[in-house]
């Protein structure tokens, strides 16, 4: 194998502008991992915070100065080229898909990652396909799992997302449609036919129609994946028992979401109504079931934009112009 591989390089924190190709040694395998030549990587919100070092409370582990994993990337599909010892569940040559550890180094030739979290990519997914799923997938599965979101749930629960045109977004719909939710989706106007076709009963844009317009206790679930809505508005159109999620938001330059999800845990204190905290982690059993559900035709992974490998730099900047519809995707090179 090559000593050397380009890799989109971005030393010190900043926007995507400063993301340009180098050439640097081929990682190792160590004890539990495997090397994977990429063949696709896709892009998540979690890219564009780490390449600004945003929120300052993340930096004491993705580096206080400037970022320890320069290459941004955390989802992956790709080839097995070399396995390290200790690893039994991965070999050579095998097509895999999974979520890189360490804040990323998909947006390269090659890309190491731990074994265990790593599952065989079906040959009926493409490459694009099944790197799109780690993250945002999960993240919605793990969220309507913490919602309490079941399939055949008996009355079928109604479901309001909020900020549904996104990565994520557009599995939840999609997730709880196939788990027998009536699906309200929040997004901008250009986006509603595109959720409705992802089994959304009714869209609306929540910039134009205030969440305090909607019924009282009308919602067994509300995922709120773009952040900012106020959270006794979110609890009031839960039904007793109902739960809000905290999926996603920007928050304060210093602190992100915590302060937000603090306020959330007062307001939660003796009430019916639960507002709850989210961090989605790496779940390769998920993983497998998501990839069962796109193999057969039930799940269809949205991708806004696939890059080339040579305009990398670009597919973090639009990325980080914000408003991306599903997900981008950066072919391996």
């Amino acid at each position: 194998m090559t000593e050397t591989m380009t890799a989109w390089q971005r030393e010190t924190y900043g926007p995507a502008a400063g993301t340009a190709p180098a050439e640097i040694p081929v990682p190792a395998a160590g004890h539990g991992e495997v090397v994977i030549r990429v063949r696709a990587t896709a892009l998540n919100a979690g890219d564009r915070h780490i390449m600004h070092g945003d929120p300052l409370l993340v930096r004491p582990a993705s580096g206080m100065g400037r970022p320890k994993q320069p290459v941004r990337g955390m989802d992956v599909a790709g080839t097995v080229t070399a396995v390290g010892p200790g690893v039994v569940s991965a070999e050579v040559g095998e097509e895999v898909v999974g979520e890189l550890s360490g804040f990323g180094g998909g947006l390269a030739t090659f890309a190491v990652a731990p074994a265990d979290r790593l599952v065989p990519r079906p040959p009926g997914v493409a490459p694009a396909l099944a790197a799109s799923l780690p993250i945002a997938a999960g993240t919605a599965w793990q969220a309507l799992d913490l919602a309490g979101i079941g399939i055949d749930d008996d009355p079928a629960p109604r479901v309001l997302i909020l900020g549904a045109s996104g990565g994520v977004g557009t599995f939840a719909v999609q997730l709880a449609a196939l788990r027998g939710a009536e699906v309200w989706a929040s997004s901008g106007e250009r986006s509603a036919p595109l959720l409705s076709r992802l089994g959304a009963v009714r869209t609306l844009d929540h910039r134009q129609t205030p969440l305090s317009g909607l019924p009282k206790g009308h919602f067994h679930a509300v995922l709120d994946i773009a952040g900012g809505m106020p959270l006794r508005q979110l609890q009031r159109l839960l039904a007793p028992g109902g739960h809000v999620v905290l999926v996603g938001g920007e928050g304060g330059r210093v602190l992100g979401p915590v302060p937000r999800m603090l306020a959330a845990a007062v307001l939660s204190i003796g009430s019916r109504r639960r507002i709850r905290m989210f961090t989605a982690s790496a779940h390769p059993e998920i993983l497998q079931k998501l990839l069962a559900l796109v193999d057969e035709g039930d799940l269809v992974p949205v991708i806004e934009r696939e890059y080339p490998f040579a305009e990398a730099s670009d597919a973090l900047a639009h990325l980080e112009a914000g408003h991306v519809v599903g997900k981008v995707v950066v072919r391996g090179a």
